[in-house]
């Protein structure tokens, strides 16, 4: 008990010799000191004299993880135990067997290997099961658990006992691990002979150089135009945004600036180097889930009418975050500055700063939000991400679908599937047959699809109200008529909605012989973004006109 005391004494005495009472702020200071004095008393209290036993660590984690979401939500205590998580979300590298692995219905499945990965070389596919891991029987197992029993130091050797669909007895895989890489350019190709494609799914270390060889090679393969896609992009390193703006972009043009409460971090950072190309017609791809990093990007190719994008609005992460060191090897990630693209806009879109009294945010609205201009005098807009100059909506997923997706039919028909046909035509020429897919309805037959549509909930709720006001029996024969009428449009949903199913169908199938290049792959004759990028490429009057006319807020 005296150990207890003294550390919660000690940790007060030391928050009040870290805040001395010198120079300007002596009252804030204070401030500081007696409210941290308060939290080490309270703390020692609660440890001494609270019902139960409590948990030191994990009580002070709760604390520190309030205090900070109070903030943003992009201001997180890193404890030792996580650094190399951190450090794999930015620097896209870790050690282990090179595959999305995750539960599914309670089963832990490979969702993906890695082209090239120690995973794929030995012959794990999409659709197998693993059992267990080093003897480890996994059926109790988080995602987190089974992630952590799979990495490990490059060299060292993992067994896995996996069950494969169609294989009857389970399967012993020896494997050893690597250094993984994860690319921030997980595909690069063509669309047409003219028109190149890249995605761009991060922003670790390297990522300017890989789309800088990325771009270098669909140039040698024919390419005159480039779609760069930045969809659900979650950005990342600053410089590397700042080092892919410079490849589309002349040396010494401004890219970001950030804006700190610390003036001395207050910085403009310029593209410093040679462009790889100025004149390439371009177009960005973007969705309400590609930011920070992302949004740096798109942003500054649209401040200086380099590119036309295309998509959605992007999400409006306009807040920039450093690590500082803790003790015990733990560090603080903290939003340190906001950033301002090269017309001067922040593209934030909520006031963190400000909340109503129960704790809400909101967004900046429209009405709110301030006009700039791009280098051509284009009319564009700060506080709520970055509009696209063409935009295509996302469009509602239909109720089947969600069901067909969530119980994982889709998933598991590819894999049936894969089982049946050792080969298949390319990705891009795939397609799945009517007798395909009416075989993919009879592996339905049995299998829970039922769901409620958003009109049979309305009708639920007004029966609700109806029978409240007591005007139920009135309406009841009104009601009962329109639920059998969505009932019957239901029951024939799976035939409605065939060309939406069908291509999800092909896609997973092509993931199973392609991977991740053939998912893309796959996707570009129905991905509206895809094609509407390419019409507007392929009409240079319109992307001139696009790079000269206004956006929408």
């Amino acid at each position: 008990m005296l150990k207890k005391t003294f550390a919660g004494l000690l940790v007060a005495g030391t928050a009040w010799g870290l805040f001395s009472f010198t120079g300007d702020g002596s009252e804030r200071y204070f401030d500081i000191a007696k409210n941290l004095d308060i939290f080490a008393t309270l703390f020692k209290e609660v440890n001494t004299y609270y019902v139960d036993d409590v948990a030191p660590s994990k009580l002070v984690r709760t604390g520190i993880d309030a205090m900070l979401k109070s903030l943003d939500p992009y201001t997180n205590y890193i404890p030792e135990d996580d650094i190399e998580d951190f450090r794999t979300m930015t620097t896209g590298q870790y050690g282990g067997i090179g595959a999305l692995v995750g539960k599914r219905d309670g089963r832990v499945i490979v969702s993906l290997p890695h082209e090239g990965s120690p995973a794929q070389k030995a012959g794990l596919i999409i659709g197998d099961e693993i059992l267990k891991i080093d003897g480890i029987d996994l059926a109790k197992k988080s995602d987190n658990e089974v992630s952590k029993l799979l990495k490990g130091q490059a060299g060292t050797m993992v067994k896995l006992e996996v069950k494969r669909f169609g294989v009857d007895k389970p399967m012993q895989v020896e494997l050893a691990r690597a250094n993984i890489q994860i690319s921030n350019v997980p595909y690069y190709g063509m669309v047409t002979p003219e028109i190149g494609y890249l995605q761009l799914s991060g922003f670790t270390v390297d990522a300017g150089r890989e789309v800088r060889a990325a771009v270098t090679k669909l140039k040698e393969q024919g390419a005159k135009k480039v779609i760069l896609d930045l969809r659900d992009n979650p950005g990342g390193l600053l410089n590397e945004s700042v080092n892919i703006s410079n490849l589309f972009l002349a040396r010494g043009k401004d890219i970001v600036s950030t804006k700190s409460k610390v003036t001395d971090w207050n910085k403009m950072y310029k593209a410093l180097d040679e462009p790889l190309d100025v004149q390439m017609p371009l177009v960005v791809l973007t969705s309400n889930n590609s930011a920070s990093a992302a949004e740096i990007v798109a942003g500054a190719l649209q401040d200086y009418d380099r590119a036309v994008l295309v998509g959605e609005r992007t999400f409006g992460k306009g807040l920039v975050q450093m690590t500082r060191p803790l003790s015990y090897n733990s560090q603080l990630k903290v939003t340190t500055a906001k950033y301002y693209i090269p017309s001067g806009r922040c593209i934030q879109a909520i006031d963190y700063a400000h909340r109503d009294a129960d704790g809400s945010l909101h967004k900046t609205p429209d009405s709110l939000r301030a006009a700039f201009k791009t280098a051509n005098g284009r009319v564009v807009y700060d506080g709520g991400g970055i509009s696209p100059d063409v935009e295509v909506k996302e469009q509602p997923v239909p109720d089947i679908i969600r069901k067909l997706m969530t119980k994982n039919y889709i998933f598991d028909y590819a894999t049936r599937f894969r089982a049946a046909n050792p080969t298949i035509a390319s990705a891009k020429d795939f397609r799945l047959s009517d007798a395909e897919y009416q075989k993919f309805m009879t592996f339905l037959n049995g299998k829970d699809i039922s769901y409620s549509t958003d009109v049979e909930k309305a009708l639920d709720d007004m029966i609700k109200k109806a029978k409240e006001d007591k005007h139920y029996e009135e309406v009841k024969g009104d009601i009962e008529q329109i639920r059998k009428k969505v009932a019957s449009n239901k029951g024939n949903d799976l035939i409605r909605f065939k060309p939406e199913i069908v291509e999800l169908l092909e896609q997973e199938i092509v993931s199973r012989y392609y991977l991740q290049k053939g998912l893309v792959e796959a996707t570009f004759n129905d991905d509206k973004n895809i094609v509407a990028a390419v019409e507007v490429l392929n009409n240079p009057v319109r992307y001139q006109s696009l790079l000269t006319t206004s956006t929408k807020k």
